[in-house]
């Protein structure tokens, strides 16, 4: 993106907002980001990258839970006025 701004001649300037969201899973860590961001995704346009904040467990039920706070940045979008 950034090279087909450059050749255009035009360096756009562009603006993000980060939250912040858990996502859970019974599989790993990995699959909770995965479920996270799939979640996100439904709502959210323009999403750019994630930062993983803190990794937790929990048990319930003797069942092992993966959670990950993550943070996603997404681009905020220039409503057409």
């Amino acid at each position: 993106m950034y090279y087909e701004e450059l050749q255009g001649g035009i360096m756009s300037e562009r603006v993000y907002k980060k939250i912040r969201i858990v996502g859970v899973s019974t599989e790993s860590y990995e699959k909770a980001i995965q479920n996270a961001i799939a979640e996100a995704q439904k709502t959210l346009h323009g999403l750019a990258w994630f930062e993983v904040v803190e990794q937790r467990g929990a048990i319930v039920d003797g069942t092992i839970e993966f959670q990950v706070t993550i943070e996603i940045g997404f681009k905020i979008e220039r409503a057409n006025v």
